[in-house]
Parts: C-alpha cells; structure tokens; sequence
C-alpha cells in the first residue's frame, strides 16, 4: 500500500524524532482502520513533519503566558484536518487505556484481626 509505505519512510528517515513517531503510528493504525483515506495520506505536498507544524500553529492560537498545549485529541484531529482527512480522531490502538466498570470493582473490608493502638508502640 502506497500510503503505508509513505508514512513508514518518513518514520524511518525521522528515526530521533519521537513526535514523528507517535503521529506516524497514529496515522498507520488511522490507515488500518480506514483504508479509504489513503489517497489523502499519500499526498506528495503533506508529511508528518509538515503536520507537526500545523499542530504547533493550532497550539499557538491557544497559548496563554507563553504556553500551549494540545490533548491528544485535539493534536489528532489536526493531524487529520492537514491531511484533509474529515474524521473524529481516535487514540491509537496501542496507547488505549482499558478501564474495568464500576460495577467490576471489588470492596474490601476491614478486618477485625488489625488491631494496633498507640500504646502498643510506646
């Protein structure tokens, strides 16, 4: 696939640049997921180095004392929007964190064989 191959090369040639490795895994599992953007993916005139900047210039627009920041979500959807890539970002698969339901949570007790007092210590 032209597009998978695209976003490994550019991931290769920026081996030192962890950024460009997160958005280019972000992108590859993008891919896996929706095959049908590859065409904007693959585009000759977008990199994920030029993505990045893109996100700098969102992040810019928000920064307050001199900071700026972005959520994951907001950085992804970015990301997307430079590629022209109309779609709700999602976490990569690998960076998702699994949270067990609240009705799967185990209460513990006390126990009444614990019984320390202060006295006991002096």
């Amino acid at each position: 696939m032209k597009a998978l191959n695209k976003l490994r090369m550019e991931m290769d040639a920026a081996q030192g640049n962890a950024y460009v490795q997160v958005i280019g895994k972000f992108l590859i599992d993008h891919l896996e997921a929706t095959p049908s953007h590859a065409e904007q993916l693959c585009a000759a005139d977008k990199s994920i180095v030029k993505s990045l900047d893109a996100m700098k210039a969102e992040a810019k627009k928000k920064q307050s004392g001199g900071v700026a920041m972005l959520t994951d979500a907001e950085g992804f959807a970015v990301v997307l929007k430079y590629y022209g890539i109309d779609a709700d970002p999602t976490m990569p698969l690998s960076q998702k964190v699994t949270v067990a339901p609240a009705d799967t949570v185990t209460q513990v007790s006390p126990t009444s064989e614990f019984d320390v007092k202060l006295d006991d210590f002096l």
